[in-house]
């Protein structure tokens, strides 16, 4: 992860230097990321759509070969290859959005090494300073302590950390008593909510749709199926009310140890996300209704 927080770092510290300060490089980084991998995104919207449209031919395929699983792999391989698709595409994405993630921890969990580019024996130097002086060093981020007590004395160690009179150095379960660090973990919990609610409708959406597409007549005597179905909907449904809780309940854990700073690039990713994912949906949408027009 060393290499890419390297790349970040080095553009994050070439934002800070124009602007000065670490909360706005934090934001432009965020924007400038995104735009970066929306090429990404709109492939992988558009194969989520296609993945949709082929949920019903994947069944009857699977029905129609449910004891003959070799069979089924060719004719699934085959379903993927007409539709000019891989069964592995989502991996990919899934893949670079873990190694921008880690690599965007390791970078705001040691400021200094990644985006300041000090070199390792002062980041020491000043470390041993810290216990001479009996100062309580974080040992999960000891580059921010450094920043916390030394920023003021020495320019290669400085950070304007400061944002809208939010400590960006602060790691919120170290500083309960200050009301302040509540703020981007909560508004980080908010957008995390309205992002897994829009998924959810947007799934249920596709679901409806589906059914809906289908004609009565098909399911005449198919009550097996229609059951089947049914119980597959409120299935996802289910599963979809737990994720709505389990997912703020790490955001929150996540946000609550690490230094503002993380929960801030995590706070304005998710609003990019929710806005992409809703302007990607819109204009996927349009573009399929003129395309059933033709």
């Amino acid at each position: 992860m060393s290499f890419f927080a390297n790349i970040f770092g080095a553009i994050l510290g070439f934002i800070y230097d124009i602007v000065n300060n670490y909360g706005l490089a934090i934001i432009i980084f965020s924007v400038l990321l995104k735009l970066v991998l929306l090429p990404l995104s709109i492939k992988q919207q558009k194969t989520m759509k296609k993945t949709e449209k082929l949920q019903g031919q994947m069944k009857s395929l699977q029905f129609k070969y449910k004891n003959d699983p070799e069979k089924l792999n060719q004719e699934v391989m085959k379903l993927y290859k007409s539709e000019n698709m891989s069964p592995f595409s989502g991996c990919l994405s899934a893949i670079i959005q873990l190694v921008i993630l880690l690599a965007v921890f390791y970078m705001v969990k040691s400021p200094l090494t990644f985006v300041k580019k000090v070199p390792a024996d002062v980041i020491n130097n000043y470390q041993t300073q810290l216990q001479e002086e009996n100062k309580s060093i974080n040992t999960a981020y000891p580059e921010i302590s450094i920043i916390q007590y030394k920023g003021s004395e020495d320019e290669q160690v400085r950070f304007n950390m400061d944002f809208l009179g939010l400590d960006l150095s602060k790691v919120p379960t170290q500083n309960l008593s200050d009301p302040k660090v509540y703020i981007i973990p909560v508004l980080y919990i908010i957008s995390t909510i309205v992002s897994t609610k829009i998924t959810t409708n947007a799934q249920k959406k596709s679901k409806k749709k589906k059914m809906l597409d289908k004609p009565i007549e098909e399911y005449e005597g198919e009550s097996k199926e229609v059951k089947q179905e049914v119980e597959e909907v409120d299935m996802v449904e289910q599963t979809n009310k737990s994720m709505s809780l389990i997912m703020p309940i790490m955001s929150i854990s996540i946000s609550m140890v690490a230094p503002l700073g993380l929960a801030l690039y995590w706070l304005v990713s998710n609003v990019l996300m929710i806005l992409e994912r809703v302007i990607l949906n819109k204009y996927l949408e349009s573009k399929e209704e003129k395309d059933n027009a033709k």
